[in-house]
């Protein structure tokens, strides 16, 4: 019961660190909105995934989720040539899409 109880704990206190920092190569893809790229081109879509809970069931904090798919895609973005992502969707089971733009920020 006590290890329970530990785990729960930690839980609690990791669940609004976000692990995946954005790189200084991420730090320079924007994030934005279908109709703010409609002059930019389209040059990929990513996926990302990340870990969606902790010890078996028990769930991440979404915001955390959301952000860590977010800066893994802006690390990403640059590799696919582009300057600025746009979510696609919501996150799902610890995964994500965004489009891929190059806007020439």
């Amino acid at each position: 019961m006590k290890k329970l109880a530990v785990i729960f704990t930690l839980g609690l206190a990791l669940g609004g660190c976000s692990f995946v920092k954005v790189t200084e190569q991420g730090s320079s893809v924007a994030v934005s909105n279908a109709s703010a790229v409609q002059g930019c081109t389209k040059v990929s879509v990513l996926t990302v995934k990340t870990r969606d809970n902790y010890v078996g069931s028990m769930k991440r904090n979404p915001e955390t989720l959301a952000k860590e798919l977010t800066n893994l895609a802006r690390n990403d973005a640059m590799d696919a040539g582009g300057d600025t992502i746009v979510p696609i969707g919501q996150p799902m089971d610890g995964r994500q899409s965004f489009d891929v733009y190059r806007c020439g920020r």
